[in-house]
């Protein structure tokens, strides 16, 4: 009876963008995660702040769940409704509300995607750099606080986001930060909700720092005997302050893999890949020089440079079809994938020792790693339909994540916590910093109606976490 009640009050706001269809519900069930979809009850399809507001105020009334959707591209199960209720999909929310040349920055509904953004700002001069791979959208982006491979120059959303415009979950409507470059008033509001993961509230838009396109740009590859020269490499290369705008790994089973569904001829090695930014043709030559010339030194072989804009084009298609090109080493296959983040210094120690777990596991694991900033993620293609699989994933997970806190890391460092990390969060916060969080999601949201079921785990659930190794 109340889904009655609320459906028809949706209908009276949205008409037509409101959908009971089991396919289109069936489509918001899931991310691309491996996590288990759930259908949710309702999906609705707003075109205004003022609409998610009305949305919010209508759910509230009947105390019914609310999940923000983007592109369905999030990793860790952010989007998957596990306690039904409405999937709140944003993606008509996709204008670029105004742009700032003078000032670089630009304001965007929350459904505008990456690649969207991108083709507004060909010809401004003007570039939004951060890459997470999917052509995700900036809500999603900021709500789980995204990064990708530019990282190491450009920072992540915690750094590009200046403002937001939110929907709280009793319908009020709050404005974050300005479009000043500092300030040193009041909480950081903006910094609380970039990575909330939808969970205290709906992001409706999003004001991005933006940078200069670059003049000149270089890209470059080159191969190791081992895992552990390319990693060292890296570690020389960030510590000599060499302004490099993209550092990725890929280790030999994703090589091979990228091989295979790329149709190219890159060595079966451990390989990096490097993009330099610069003013000029010589400024990014003499940066891939220097570069080069550290990465003979630990025994780098087969480097390749990409100068024109198709030749590198290829090469970064080859790293953004990493997924897939895992996946397909197992047809039929799941992907389950996860991210961690270590200090750089420890990076070598924390790669070594996971890819031993993997080596005497029965599962295919392919490493693929932002390495600039000490981020890797594992991707194991499973059989969705084998629990044994599904254990064994979990297992290797496990471990993966409680290295990287015991080595002083985080259990994610882009990906976010959604229903996968969660039982991991006082082992790496704290208890006290737990029950902080708690807290400010009680004050924001004490009917547990945005996205519940994420980012923190019940009170009740709280014996997950005794199960977790805390770092020394």
């Amino acid at each position: 009876m109340i889904l009655e009640t609320l459906t028809d009050e949706l209908r009276r706001i949205l008409g037509d963008r409101m959908s009971l269809s089991k396919a289109v519900r069936e489509h918001h069930s899931r991310g691309e995660s491996h996590h288990d979809p759930h259908l949710p009850d309702v999906v609705v399809f707003p075109e205004s702040t003022d609409e998610v507001q009305a949305i919010v105020r209508a759910c509230a009334r009947h105390r019914t769940p609310m999940v923000p959707y983007g592109a369905g591209s999030s990793l860790e199960g952010h989007v998957v409704p596990v306690r039904g209720g409405v999937s709140v999909d944003m993606s008509r929310l996709s204008r670029i509300v105004r742009i700032h040349i003078e000032d670089l920055d630009v304001t965007v509904e929350a459904g505008v995607t990456r690649k969207q953004l991108e083709r507004h700002l060909q010809s401004t001069g003007l570039t939004f750099p951060l890459d997470p791979g999917a052509d995700a959208t900036i809500g999603g982006m900021a709500s789980t606080r995204a990064s990708g491979t530019t990282a190491v120059r450009y920072g992540t959303m915690r750094e590009a986001v200046l403002g937001l415009t939110v929907v709280l979950a009793d319908g009020r409507i709050v404005h974050t930060g300005s479009r000043a470059r500092k300030s040193s008033s009041g909480y950081d509001l903006t910094r609380l909700f970039v990575g909330a993961e939808g969970t205290l509230g709906i992001i409706t838009e999003v004001t991005l720092r933006l940078h200069g396109r670059p003049e000149a740009v270089a890209a470059m590859t080159c191969s190791f005997e081992t895992i552990d020269a390319a990693v060292e490499t890296v570690i020389a290369i960030v510590q000599l302050a060499i302004p490099v705008a993209r550092i990725e790994l890929l280790d030999e089973v994703q090589m091979d893999a990228v091989n295979r569904h790329s149709r190219l001829a890159y060595r079966v090695a451990p390989t990096l890949f490097f993009e330099f930014h610069g003013l000029s043709d010589a400024d990014v030559s003499g940066h891939a020089e220097a570069a080069c010339e550290i990465a003979r030194e630990h025994g780098a072989r087969d480097l390749a440079r990409a100068l024109t804009p198709e030749n590198r084009a290829t090469l970064w298609q080859a790293r953004h079809d990493a997924y897939f090109a895992a996946l397909a080493l197992r047809p039929g296959s799941r992907g389950w994938t996860t991210d961690v983040c270590v200090p750089i210094s420890r990076l070598a120690e924390c790669i070594r020792e996971t890819k031993g777990d993997v080596d005497a596991s029965p599962l295919t694991g392919a490493l693929v790693g932002h390495v600039g900033d000490g981020n890797f993620h594992m991707i194991f293609p499973v059989n969705p339909e084998a629990p044994e699989e599904i254990a064994e994933a979990q297992r290797l997970t496990d471990r993966l994540v409680e290295r990287a806190l015991a080595l002083g890391g985080t259990c994610s460092g882009e990906h976010g916590v959604g229903l996968g990390k969660m039982r991991f969060l006082e082992a790496e916060h704290g208890r006290a910093a737990l029950d902080v969080m708690r807290a400010i999601k009680q004050s924001l949201d004490p009917h547990n109606l945005m996205n519940p079921g994420k980012l923190l785990p019940d009170l009740s659930d709280e014996r997950q976490s005794a199960t977790v190794n805390r770092p020394h």
